[in-house]
């Protein structure tokens, strides 16, 4: 995990927070997984060890064939390790499909929220206008009618407390679960 061997005396609180994070990733794969489940592998970690573990982390699914699962509310972040993103909001998969395109150009307003909540370098619009998301996230005992997300939804219309959405198709090999999703009208009409 590119830490020295001599290292392997040292007590958790002599390593760096990237050191520790490598430790980790080497705890994870000491078994010799198929399957490695990260989760916020680079939460509280600044940018450049961040690059360092998402480097990491790139280079031993290459070299170990490994499937990994990244779970993160960073989505620049899963635009640079995955090959596809699901996003969820209230234990539920509200938008799926390719990485880049996904971020790009998200078709719910939650991914559109995250993907907006963090600021470009130099942008100096984020810097006099910060975006954000009004409200609280939901009671897991206490999940709203309909579209679960519409208590904080800024783009929440008068169907969304009743109706429940599926996940529509909402561009080539995407999905989201939003009214608004353009093909969402015709599937409902076909539907009734």
């Amino acid at each position: 995990m590119g830490l020295p061997a001599r290292r392997a005396q040292n007590y958790a609180h002599e390593f760096s927070g990237g050191q520790r994070q490598r430790v980790m990733i080497a705890m994870a794969l000491a078994c010799d997984p198929t399957f490695l489940v990260a989760d916020e592998p680079t939460t509280a970690l600044d940018v450049m060890v961040q690059a360092q573990v998402l480097a990491l982390l790139k280079r031993l699914q290459e070299e170990l064939g490994l499937a990994m699962l990244f779970i993160t509310h960073d989505l620049a972040v899963l635009v640079e390790v995955c090959d596809r993103i699901a996003v969820m909001y209230a234990g539920e998969i509200i938008e799926e499909g390719p990485a880049q395109p996904t971020f790009d150009h998200p078709a719910h307003p939650y991914t559109k929220a995250l993907a907006a909540a963090f600021p470009t370098i130099g942008d100096r619009r984020f810097r006099l206008a910060p975006s954000g998301l009004g409200g609280d996230p939901p009671d897991p005992a206490d999940i709203p009618s309909g579209c679960p997300f519409h208590p904080r939804c800024p783009e929440a219309f008068h169907e969304c407390p009743t109706h429940h959405p599926d996940l529509y198709p909402a561009g080539e090999d995407r999905k989201a679960a939003c009214l608004l999703v353009p093909r969402a009208a015709t599937h409902e009409a076909a539907s009734s």
